[in-house]
């Protein structure tokens, strides 16, 4: 098999590759000309549908068909494109808004076309400091040239676009959330129906893509249909980033056709390169921390839509891969992952309220070694009962919540109960009470 030639990181390394000068010596920007000045945004919408391109921030949903949802009397349509990466251990957006900025610009310029958007809002996130800065600047170019405002390519299409900076919260990665925030509310997801397509921003029709999911339109255009479909296996398509963290020797942003093994992403000589000397694979989280665990034995998981599916897990996610190393102890590592669905949890939801934060309680109870054995069973039940799934929640977070903390109890059971029956109960309690004597006289941690 021939070796794999980057698409998306084609221009990461080049220098000064994030200006417009340069983006347009490698060919930037004529998929939009091609586009705007000899189809239609029908065709457009159309063309992406038959690519058969999935959402690369974490649902998987077909492009074409949301654009196609839009009605067809709409007389203002919003596009919005979800730069909020907040998926803890995902960092592809941040590279390619930083790396090649007028590549999500053009992508931008077809997605708007087909969707006949006139504004475009770039919802970032706000740590995103240097990002914010490089893509400003990228779109103060395009203005200059002509390639955003009225008129682009001598055609009658107008287009606006801005950049706005959110303020940290994880649930604004979730498109309604996302939407409140952009209109200056808190960013609390809305109940659906109506779904964005028909009622979004200011109440109008409006589309949320991901950023590396815009980034793909142009490569399609380019090079066509048949070739994004002879990457990666039937129903997952295309090229994908991979981000890889933990103790490997080559942690990053790697790029490769859909299906690549979750094995061949940590050990594979062109990506992680193998562990760090000393260290084993105990478990890895292949999609960002919402879509579960894999344990060692699963590393064979091929890492596409579908597949992580067969082993327990939510989905794909952001395929961002963070391994857990044979010596972390699995109880911090449950503790860690509880304590953050805590305390993003917008509260909107009791079940999501309460139930994120009752697993956090008992997780942080295992952790400082006074868990008991039932604790591991009342973890799976609560995670079962809490989630869109059961259908008692307006977004997904804690399905997000649920899926990790249930596989890490459930794969790795039979470490959680060693660890219980060899700890020391009478000692850590006795710390707790002295400690924080209110916070011991709750139930859930003097084991009553």
């Amino acid at each position: 098999m021939a070796k794999f030639e980057p698409v998306l990181l084609r221009n990461v390394g080049v220098p000064d590759s994030h200006k417009l000068e340069v983006y347009r010596s490698r060919g930037g920007y004529a998929a939009a000309r091609k586009v705007l000045t000899e189809w239609t945004a029908d065709a457009t919408v159309e063309f992406i549908k038959s690519s058969g391109l999935r959402g690369r921030g974490g649902a998987g949903f077909p492009t074409g068909m949301k654009w196609s949802f839009l009605p067809a009397d709409r007389t203002i349509t919003y596009l919005c494109v979800n730069a909020d990466e907040s998926e803890p251990g995902t960092f592809c957006n941040r590279v390619l808004m930083e790396q090649d900025p007028h590549q999500l610009l053009e992508g931008i310029l077809i997605a708007g076309f087909a969707t006949r958007t006139t504004v475009a809002y770039i919802y970032m996130r706000v740590e995103f400091h240097e990002q914010f800065h490089r893509l400003q600047k990228a779109l103060d170019e395009a203005y200059a040239a002509g390639l955003f405002g009225k008129k682009l390519f001598g055609t009658d299409y107008n287009l606006e676009c801005y950049i706005h900076r959110g303020a940290g919260a994880y649930v604004c990665g979730e498109e309604t959330g996302l939407i409140e925030s952009l209109e200056g509310k808190r960013g609390w997801p809305r109940i659906k129906p109506p779904f964005p397509a028909i009622e979004g921003l200011f109440h109008r029709p409006t589309v949320v893509n991901n950023v590396e999911t815009i980034c793909c339109v142009p490569h399609i255009v380019e090079r066509g249909v048949d070739w994004f479909k002879s990457l990666g296996p039937e129903g997952s398509n295309g090229p994908k980033l991979y981000t890889l963290s933990g103790p490997v020797k080559r942690p990053g942003c790697f790029e490769a056709p859909l299906g690549i093994t979750c094995r061949e992403l940590i050990f594979g000589e062109d990506f992680g390169q193998g562990m760090l000397e000393g260290k084993r694979v105990k478990g890895c989280i292949p999609g960002g921390l919402s879509v579960g665990v894999l344990t060692e034995q699963e590393l064979d998981c091929r890492l596409d839509f579908d597949d992580v599916r067969k082993y327990g897990l939510l989905g794909l996610g952001t395929a961002g891969a963070i391994v857990i190393p044979h010596d972390a102890d699995i109880r911090q590592v449950l503790a860690n992952i509880a304590r953050f669905y805590s305390h993003e949890s917008c509260g909107q939801c009791t079940q999501c309220r309460e139930g994120t934060n009752w697993l956090y309680k008992i997780a942080l109870r295992i952790a400082l070694g006074a868990g008991r054995i039932e604790d591991l069973d009342l973890i799976v039940e609560v995670t079962k009962n809490m989630g869109m799934m059961p259908g008692l929640s307006i977004c997904g977070l804690p399905d997000g919540a649920a899926f990790p903390i249930r596989t890490i109890v459930e794969k790795f059971r039979p470490e959680f109960e060693e660890h219980i029956r060899r700890q020391d109960v009478g000692r850590v309690q006795h710390v707790l009470k002295r400690l924080n004597p209110a916070v011991y006289e709750l139930p859930i941690l003097r084991g009553s």
